[in-house]
């Protein structure tokens, strides 16, 4: 087990945003019924930069890194780049998630996404049905299995999932015009929905933009798609899940970051 270092949120400070409870209290709201939630100015133009020049400086040569013409991604992200850990866990993300989440919750997921500008990368409508593990061990209710870039994932019990909450730091501003993810509210609130059931003379689907520095909050069972990019604008979105959730013994999640 890796832990990142414990903290006792200072609400008062100048360095956080001017969010009342009630505010995050709505984002919260949204998030349990409508399946998520966009937060603008957690991170100023100084941090993102910080970000992106860790990210950049990285070794790309182990496994967990894909580089395609028209995609980067970094498995396994914060174990690859531990450096970068407290410059993404600033002050105001650690009040959100405290607030919004919990204390008890804890990282189990976290990759980094490159859409470059000339991007054609289209993914369809689909909900996060796999949890990353750190084997394969065959039980009741898990499966299928799969495995990507030497990692273990599996389909566990939806109760699992439904206890998940991902969060999505854009790194730039993201649009309808450069993969901005598309999602149908409410559709968290169905269990397991199959895209090719998806009845749109009764669903909406919402585009959900995002400034430069800002973040989604999201329920995995959202269903969700990413059109291609035609702004020629880069998007760059670190994704995080959380769960206060313990596997059985049997498996461990492969990147369970606990906060205290």
């Amino acid at each position: 087990m890796w832990i990142l270092p414990s903290y006792c949120p200072d609400y008062t400070s100048k360095k956080l945003p001017i969010y009342t409870m009630n505010n995050i209290e709505i984002h919260r709201q949204e998030l349990l019924e409508k399946g998520f939630s966009v937060i603008d100015n957690i991170y100023s133009i100084d941090e993102v930069q910080n970000i992106l020049q860790a990210i950049n400086e990285a070794d790309t040569s182990k496994d967990t890194f894909k580089k395609m013409a028209d995609l980067f991604a970094i498995r396994q992200f914060l174990k690859e780049i531990p450096l970068i850990i407290n410059l993404i866990f600033n002050d105001k993300l650690k009040m959100l998630i405290d607030e919004i989440m919990g204390s008890n919750f804890f990282l189990v997921k976290s990759i980094y996404f490159d859409k470059p500008a000339s991007s054609n990368w289209y993914v369809p409508y689909h909900q996060d049905l796999t949890i990353s593990v750190d084997r394969k061990h065959e039980l009741d209710r898990f499966g299928p299995w799969t495995i990507k870039q030497n990692q273990f994932a599996v389909q566990p019990p939806t109760e699992i999932l439904e206890n998940i909450t991902t969060i999505r730091i854009h790194l730039d501003d993201t649009d309808e015009n450069n993969g901005a993810l598309r999602v149908i509210p409410k559709s968290h609130l169905k269990k397991i929905y199959r895209p090719e059931t998806i009845d749109w003379s009764y669903e909406t689907e919402t585009i959900c933009s995002v400034k430069q520095g800002g973040l989604m909050l999201m329920k995995p069972l959202t269903l969700h798609s990413s059109s291609r990019t035609t702004n020629h604008k880069k998007r760059r979105v670190i994704h995080i899940e959380f769960s206060n959730v313990e596997l059985p013994v049997e498996l461990k999640w492969a990147e369970r970051l606990s906060f205290n």
